[in-house]
């Protein structure tokens, strides 16, 4: 379903912080700009199976979020292929695809052409997207005025109401209360039934724990244990009290 083939991604940045465009264009024209090669993910080689619910741990940094971008065709990678079968849904990041001027009906129809349905199919849903999202008459309030809970909520919402072949999720379901996690977790439970792959990203090791037949440890972009959930989490947190 996904297969990752010695996946890297290196970003050119320059070697010291410049505040601004105008300084940074300056210091171009002038040839002043050092770059210097970071690599966000290095020779990142991983296959995950139709049906399995994958787990993404490790630091804020370690390639976890760019790695659901090159999966999801976000981002290309520099090196390596990238082999995906089937539609995939992305949630990466809060309110991303949303408008914040835009009210939460307005969203839901913005959001659901972006993943590629027809306005009519998006109308046919919507009820069912509102009832999932508990959001009732906020829904005619624009997003900026939304909590991060209740962003969170409509985009897994609006993600999840077509089950996707592949959906990959980004520390959404952190956000919100545990009735809606609950809700969250039975509808992934559903999907993967059905044969939808799922690759979570998640600081909580439970989730990791609880919903993952296999997870991988990723350190400064690659990855440094793969295997059970336990082994896994186990190997991280020993990198940490080291």
């Amino acid at each position: 379903m996904i297969l990752l083939e010695a996946i890297s991604v290196r970003y050119t940045l320059p070697e010291e912080r410049i505040g601004t465009f105008k300084e940074y264009a300056i210091r171009t024209l002038q040839r002043r700009v050092k770059l210097k090669d970071f690599l966000a993910l290095q020779e990142v080689s991983l296959q995950i199976d139709r049906s399995e619910t994958f787990g993404l741990i490790g630091r804020n940094g370690a390639g976890k979020s760019t790695l659901l971008k090159v999966v999801s065709r976000v981002l290309a990678p520099t090196e390596g292929r990238v082999r995906t079968e089937g539609r995939i849904s992305p949630l990466l990041e809060l309110g991303g695809g949303f408008h914040p001027e835009l009210t939460g009906r307005e969203n839901v129809f913005l959001n659901g052409t972006l993943l590629g349905h027809a306005r009519r199919e998006i109308a046919r849903r919507l009820d069912e997207i509102v009832e999932f999202a508990e959001l009732g008459a906020f829904m005619e309030a624009p997003l900026r005025t939304y909590s991060s809970g209740m962003v969170a909520r409509l985009g897994f919402a609006v993600s999840t109401s077509w089950q996707p072949e592949i959906l990959l999720l980004d520390e959404v379901l952190s956000v919100g209360d545990e009735a809606f996690q609950r809700k969250c977790r039975a509808r992934m439970e559903t999907f993967r039934q059905q044969g939808t792959t799922t690759v979570l990203v998640s600081h909580s090791m439970e989730m990791v724990r609880s919903l993952c037949s296999r997870a991988a440890w990723l350190d400064a972009g690659q990855i440094k244990a793969l295997g059970a959930p336990a082994e896994a989490i186990d190997a991280y947190r020993r990198s940490q009290a080291a």
